[in-house]
Order: structure tokens, then sequence, then C-alpha cells
């Protein structure tokens, strides 16, 4: 791969159209479950259908297009098609109720929603129904909501009539309305640096903020991020990674679509559903969080499957144990397999490992910048860029960093410094050859009694005991030393040990502060819907369990 390349000027709907032009009928979208699939002309057919359709609705340039739903096929759609009138994508995590949503249609003065029936235990339809009662009573393309002002629209994805929605069949049949010459006009008054997409970062602290991301940030990662995994028109992506959130959207969907990739979606994750998806259409690549992989390595299951064709793919979210990476690439034969390290202000990709990379640098870093952007790690007081070894916090400049925060100046100019580098939060180590390891969040990391104790060290100790499947560390309360080590652990299933075997193990192998204070067994950690481990509710849950702590 050339990384002297350069950037590439161009919206989402180009870069679509470019590689629609190269690789016609070659697979875009497939889903086994349903054995949905489309070429890559059939997928733009659809997204084209559906911006004339949202052209003829009214839907303006800037205007934000929410979309409340799983993996469905008409997610990708939208991606494109509000993308090829100058719409802004606003992702909506498919784990809100009522209050979350109540408060990102607010503050992101959403115009549309597209929404499908509902998730888990979640009806959509009725919470939006609740949130906006006048719904049931105006005429579609007329409403006038007293809580939400800008709210316009409300459309159901499927065919499914609801009172006071459009349905995506009346959408696209409407796209006869809005002339071939209309629909360039628009495509035609587009600039790459135009905000695209917004996200609402997962706010595992404080409320979340709207990421504004342009075409420029998005397509320009996409592309790398594919391009380091040798990303071609002959590869097949199984992706059940959530598309609300980076990780599917970017490092899935413009990652492949950059590089003619098919794409095989699932609607939701399931490890048996992976492994038939990746075995039926001989997939040659998988992402996933960790977690996902411990799910699919530690199936009954797992021995009866084909993993044959994978070569790569990534890993990211939350830190990899070493020992799940070693098993991924020997056991899944992903031995291209990949880490990325960034968050959504940097549209996300930061840095990557690189298919070649030794086993050391794929297992113990999250690799080095990707190609035109600068990664650099600063001392907290100063300010200052650090040398080789020394641990501060991540920073980056370039191309990838966001637009800003939605309506939020103040929260923007403290991610954002004067001279261009956002902020990361994240702590992190850097090597002689600029390859990165995360240490933890800043905010993660545990003070007891003076002593600055990082939690990835002890949990990749905590890794080597036979019976601990997944370990995290969290600070715990203490009224004698102000924060303690406290360990999260799930077991193997058949594990059998007790807390104290846990400390004993530690005993002589880690400094003493080091060892896990308290330590509790637990089935699953509380999570961000992206796949993020919520410390700060471990540290919340630890009050409860260890109300004696000293």
């Amino acid at each position: 791969m050339d990384e002297t390349l350069p950037l590439q000027s161009l919206t989402l709907g180009q870069i679509l159209d470019k590689t629609v032009e190269k690789y016609p009928d070659n697979p875009a979208v497939i889903y086994v479950d349903r054995d949905f699939r489309l070429t890559y002309s059939q997928f733009a057919t659809y997204v084209d259908e559906t911006a004339k359709g949202l052209m003829a609705l009214g839907v303006k340039k800037g205007e934000k297009v929410g979309i409340w739903a799983t993996n469905i096929p008409y997610w990708v759609v939208l991606q494109f098609a509000t993308a090829k009138i100058g719409a802004v994508l606003l992702t909506v995590n498919t784990n809100y109720k009522t209050a979350e949503l109540e408060y990102l249609l607010t503050q992101s003065e959403c115009e549309n929603l597209f929404l499908i029936d509902g998730y888990q235990d979640t009806d959509y339809i009725s919470t939006i129904y609740e949130l906006v009662p006048e719904l049931k009573t105006c005429q579609r393309g007329h409403l006038k909501s007293k809580k939400f002002p800008h709210l316009e629209r409300v459309a159901f994805l499927g065919p499914e009539k609801h009172r006071g929605m459009y349905t995506i069949p009346e959408i696209r049949a409407l796209s006869v309305m809005t002339s071939e010459a209309e629909y360039q006009a628009r495509q035609d008054s587009l600039d790459p640096h135009d905000v695209v997409n917004m996200q609402y970062t997962s706010g595992t602290t404080g409320f979340p903020k709207g990421v504004m991301l342009s075409h420029y940030n998005i397509g320009n990662n996409g592309y790398w991020l594919g391009a380091n995994q040798n990303f071609g028109p002959d590869d097949r992506l199984c992706l059940p990674v959530p598309l609300f959130h980076c990780f599917g959207c970017v490092l899935g969907v413009l990652a492949a679509v950059n590089h003619g990739t098919c794409m095989v979606i699932l609607e939701g994750f399931d490890p048996l559903l992976i492994m038939a998806s990746v075995e039926q259409e001989k997939c040659t690549a998988l992402y996933g969080v960790p977690t996902m992989f411990i799910a699919v390595l530690e199936h009954a299951l797992f021995n009866k499957f084909d993993f044959s064709s994978l070569r790569t793919g990534i890993m990211a979210g939350s830190n990899c144990p070493i020992h799940v990476m070693e098993q991924v690439i020997d056991k899944m034969n992903m031995t291209e397999i990949t880490i990325v390290y960034g968050l959504t202000e940097g549209s996300p990709g930061l840095t990557q490992t690189r298919s070649h990379d030794d086993i050391r640098v794929r297992t113990e870093t999250v690799g080095r910048a990707l190609p035109h952007l600068e990664v650099k790690v600063i001392d907290l007081d100063t300010g200052k860029e650090l040398p080789p070894g020394k641990q501060g916090e991540v920073c980056c400049r370039g191309y990838n960093v966001m637009k800003g925060y939605y309506n939020n100046p103040e929260a923007t100019a403290e991610a954002i410094d004067a001279e261009g580098w956002l902020h990361s939060g994240d702590l992190g180590v850097m090597d002689e050859a600029g390859n990165l390891s995360i240490t933890g969040r800043h905010k993660d990391m545990i003070i007891r009694g003076g002593e600055n104790i990082y939690p990835r060290e002890i949990e990749e100790f905590l890794y080597r005991m036979d019976e601990i499947r997944d370990v995290q560390v969290a600070a715990v309360p203490s009224k004698k030393y102000g924060e303690e080590v406290g360990a999260f652990v799930i077991l193997k299933e058949g594990a059998n040990i007790e807390p104290s075997d846990i400390q004993d193990f530690c005993r002589g192998k880690i400094s003493r502060y080091k060892i896990p204070r308290y330590v509790h067994f637990i089935d699953q950690y509380p999570m961000t819907a992206s796949g993020k481990i919520q410390k700060y509710k471990l540290t919340e849950m630890s009050e409860e369990i260890w109300p004696e702590r000293r």
C-alpha cells in the first residue's frame, strides 16, 4: 500500500459513484439470514431513488435526518441517500429510551426522523407517539410539534403504515417528482467539507455531545482504514457491529465502499450467525470488539465452522487481551488482523496496526498514525510533547479532526486547541517506531494514596490466570487511600475460584499496591451500545457491593 497517495476531495456520493462505475456487477450488500443481495449498481439505484424521494418530501441541504434503527438494509441506503442531497445523517443509539431520544431531538434540532418498530424492550413507535402526540392527528409533512419545533417529518423504515408517518416504499415512489437535473444540481452544490454525519458521543460522562463530521473527514478515514487491510473488490467484510457508531458506518461501510468491497451485514450481534455468514459467503474480513471475538471463540459450535477464508479485519472499541488476539490469529486464520484506535471526534481512526506488523506490535500496541495524520503524546501538566517511552495524553491533528460539537462552542474549544490538536483524554505511550500503546483513560487512572495505577497493566497480568475469561479493573472509593483497586471478573465456564485466589495469584508478582483489594465476580459489564465498557459504572457498583470499604 502506498501511504504517500494524496487525500481525496470527494463527497460520499462521489466515492460511491466512483466505485459503482468500476464494479457495477460486484456484490455490495448481503444479508445471509434473509438472502438479501444487491450489486453495487442495484445498491446505487436504491440510494438514488431514496435520495430523490427525500428531495420530493422537501428535505433541504443541511437538514438533519435521524435514523433510529438496527443494521437493517435501509440503514446503509440512507447513509448515502442523505449524503447525496447534502443532508446530515444523525445516528441514534438503538439503546436509547424516551428521555435520551428527547434530549437528542432537542439538542440536535433534528428535522427528520426515520425509525423501525423497536429494539429489545423498547417500542420505538410508542416512544415517538409519547414524545410527539401531534403525529397522530397531523397531516404528514405538516408536523407542528410543541416539544420539538424543528421536527418536520417522521418516517417508518418499512412498508407498514403508522399514523403521521411516511413509509419507505412511499418515499421511493415519490422519486419521480424530482427531476434528474434537480438531483444533479443538488449534488453539484455540495462541498466535501460540508457536515454529512452527526453522532452523539457515547456519553460515558456528562451529557452526550453531537460530533459534526464532514465528507472529507470520514471519506478519507474510511479509505485509509480499508487500505491498511488491503481491501479490494474480491474482499467480503462480515459486519456485525452497530452502524450507528463510527465502527460500523466508517470503519465498516466507508472502508468497504472506498475499495469496492462487499459488505455482509448482520442486523445484530449473534455469534452463530457471524460464523455462518463467514463460512457461507467466504468472508475475508471480520470486525468486532474483543468481547464479540471472545463470544465466537468460546461458542460451543466454534469447531464446526470453516474460517479458512478469513484474512484480515479490525478489533477495536476497547483494549484487546493479548491471548484473545493470539487465538484470533491462530484459530480464525486472521493473520492480517489489525487494531484501530480512535474516537468519534477523530472520524474515528487515529492509529492502526498494519497487516505486516509483527505479533508484538499487533498485540501490545494500537499501531501508528494513519497516513496524513499527526499523533503525539503530551505532558498532562505542561502540554509539551513527550519523548518515546513516556506516558501522557494522546493528541491528534489532521484531516480527521471533527468540525466541532453541534451548538457547543465551549466544549469544542476544550477538545480542539488553538493549534488544531484534538485532545483525546486517553493516556498512552509511544515507542521509537511511533507505535502507540493505550494505557487507559485519564479519568480511569486509579490514584491510591498518591500512587498512579493504570488498570490496563493489572488487567493484562490477571489474564494469565486460566480461570479468567475477562477482567476489568476500576477504581473503588476508599476513605483511607482515596481509591483502591477493584477487579471485576468474568470467569470461564466451570471455573471455581474465590476472590482470595486472585489476590494470591498476584502476590509477589506485582507491586502490593496494585493487587486488587476488592474482587467481584460478574456475568457481564455495563457497556455503551458501541461496545465500550463503562468503567465509571463499575466504580458506582462498587459502592453498593462493598459498603464497608475503608
